[in-house]
């Protein structure tokens, strides 16, 4: 999208001449004749620099600049002036200005300050968001299911393909996203996070697409949404699976027609952006059930990763157990801690259901609470979380009320044939399995110990959905 400027001068032929300037080399222009009419339009439209005159009737160009720094914190302003002096340089500077030029303003040199500036602050803007990350978003484990996954991302990084991440709470889905973009062609370009179950429903189109001025109370400035935010680099849609069905039908049309409105706006807006998106839940179940947009699932499904649990790579766990340690300590300003043998094998031990998450925390409460230099399993075990009442998380949980949905079926013996009365309890357990794992096809698979495509195909014969979804491989 083009970089919007906003410029700022009493003078109207310099208005048009700038503007004319900027809009060749491919700048979006916004006109301001006074310093209010400037926070004006820096608060109902946005903009990513701002051409600011020194000397205006109605406010001081240097007062202008402070109000908008405030409005706007970041934003790149280049000061002009044709009574420019050193002075007048230095306070425009220290006031945060990005740059100052002398009228006349020669075209190559505005256009150098304005790439300068534009750069500077991007620049600004990715360094804050490395040293937020620094550390955090590492990808730990050589095992099997790791070099697995690691094989397949490398293959789906470079692309431009949409890509699906599923699994468990904890297993590191913003991982394997953030590590898409760190090796896509769009590594240079912005990586945006929205939490779509943590959005209300109400504002959940208005974070994706923005908003205009007035749209709805409490929008006293136009808002760009996550769209337009990563222009040029990658969206990851976290928990996409718990965005509410007339948000599923929008975000459908803006990846099949790659344009949008802000909500409140007319103007179409168009954004070169990857979408990846995870979740933790079984969404071809949900689209089974109709609770997920058939059509959105293979819209962003062209690439499908799923993320292990620890359970299925526990070979990794010493290098995890090391490493989170290690960064627990440097975090909280603690003396490196080493664990004892026993101490790595009761912690190797531990099932984990929190998968990575709970790992990492544990960790972190063992390098504050503990004395140190060393740590014995006896020390470790007093920071162990009480037992979850599971005996271990690869035991099948039974599924309640099993033997019921066998036996109700005996009340209509002698009214139907063998062959109905056994297609009644595959039902009925079916259901009840379903209920229990929370529509989870998947784990109610597991727990049945069908083969997934079997499953999918006994729910189709028993009437509880159309088949396995397209391109499933179907046995049994």
């Amino acid at each position: 999208m083009a970089r919007s400027v906003l410029i700022v001068d009493d003078e109207k032929n310099i208005l048009l001449t700038l503007s004319q300037s900027l809009q060749l080399a491919g700048y979006h222009t916004e006109l301001a004749q006074t310093g209010q009419l400037a926070l004006e339009v820096a608060a109902a439209r946005p903009v990513d620099a701002v051409l600011l005159d020194v000397r205006m009737p109605d406010m001081d160009g240097l007062q202008a600049l402070e109000r908008l720094l405030a409005l706007r914190p970041g934003l790149s302003v280049i000061m002009m002036s044709g009574h420019a002096t050193i002075d007048t340089a230095v306070r425009a500077t220290q006031a945060g200005a990005r740059d100052f030029l002398e009228k006349p303003v020669a075209r190559d040199r505005l256009l150098l300050a304005l790439r300068n500036a534009l750069e500077h602050q991007a620049a600004v803007a990715q360094l804050q968001e490395l040293q937020a990350e620094a550390g955090q978003y590492e990808m730990v484990g050589k095992g099997p299911a790791m070099s697995r996954l690691y094989a397949l991302l490398a293959k789906a990084a470079p692309s431009e393909g949409r890509v699906l991440i599923s699994g468990e709470n904890g297993t590191g889905k913003e991982l394997v996203a953030r590590a898409l973009h760190r090796h896509s062609r769009r590594a240079a370009g912005p990586f945006v996070r929205v939490n779509c179950a943590a959005v209300p429903e109400g504002l959940i189109e208005s974070e994706l697409f923005g908003h205009e001025r007035g749209a709805f109370t409490g929008a006293t400035a136009v808002r760009r949404g996550k769209f337009e935010l990563a222009d040029a680099g990658t969206l990851f849609l976290d928990e996409v699976g718990d965005m509410p069905a007339a948000m599923q039908a929008k975000l459908l049309r803006v990846l099949q027609e790659n344009e949008f409105e802000r909500v409140g706006g007319t103007d179409t807006l168009h954004a070169d952006v990857r979408v990846v998106a995870a979740t933790n839940r079984d969404l071809e179940a949900d689209v089974a059930t109709g609770r997920f947009r058939e059509d959105l699932y293979y819209r962003l499904a062209v690439v499908h990763l799923r993320t292990p649990p620890l359970r299925q790579r526990r070979e990794d766990l010493p290098e995890l157990i090391s490493t989170f340690l290690a960064e627990a300590c440097r975090r909280n300003g603690r003396r490196p801690l080493r664990l004892l043998p026993d101490a790595v094998a009761l912690l190797t031990a531990q099932p984990y259901p929190g998968n990575v998450r709970e790992l990492r925390n544990l960790l972190e409460r063992l390098a504050i609470l503990s004395d140190g230099p060393t740590v014995s399993a006896a020390q470790a075990s007093d920071l162990l979380p009480a037992p979850r009442g599971q005996a271990s998380p690869e035991a099948p949980r039974p599924v309640p009320a099993a033997p019921a949905a066998v036996a109700a079926p005996a009340r209509g013996v002698g009214s139907k044939p063998f062959r109905e009365l056994v297609e009644d309890a595959e039902r009925e357990i079916i259901v009840r399995t379903l209920a229990f794992t929370g529509d989870n096809a998947t784990e109610a698979a597991r727990l049945l110990d069908l083969e997934r495509g079997h499953f999918y195909k006994k729910m189709k014969a028993l009437g509880l959905r159309r088949g396995p979804p397209e391109g499933e491989p179907a046995s049994g």
